[in-house]
């Protein structure tokens, strides 16, 4: 199985630490992070998504991201945006994405802990889906 990853920049340090976890989860699960695609932020995640799972050998994909909690509800709106796209992108592509974006509303004593869960659990979730 071939599993593509977005991965936002903003939070580069921690997406490659996540990144390293979900690439271990699909080696234990007799899958592979084959595509690694770097954007800016969680806002172009759908984006790239669009672009990724037009691609016959990619499988599924994962999205990994941290969307901070802000002093306005910026981060709230644009969470629940990119979160609507990508179930919209699901079903047009009738390919699994796994949500491994923490927040929104994520604090910093709140990144840490769910790196590693958030993306074993995106990688769980496509595997599970494509069977």
């Amino acid at each position: 199985m071939n599993i593509a990853a977005v991965c936002g920049s903003f939070h580069k340090e921690e997406i490659e630490r996540m990144l390293e976890y979900a690439k271990n989860e699909a080696e234990i699960r007799g899958a592979e992070i084959s595509q690694i695609i770097w954007v800016p932020g969680s806002m172009e995640v759908p984006l790239a998504l669009e672009r990724i799972l037009r691609i016959e050998e990619v499988d599924a994909a994962i999205a990994l991201g941290i969307i901070e909690r802000g002093e306005t509800q910026h981060g709230l709106v644009m969470g629940q945006a990119v979160t609507k796209s990508i179930l919209e992108l699901q079903i047009k592509h009738n390919k699994p994405i796994g949500l491994g974006i923490i927040g929104p509303g994520t604090e910093k004593h709140h990144i840490e802990p769910r790196l590693e869960p958030h993306a074993r659990t995106a990688v769980d979730a496509v595997i599970k889906m494509s069977k």
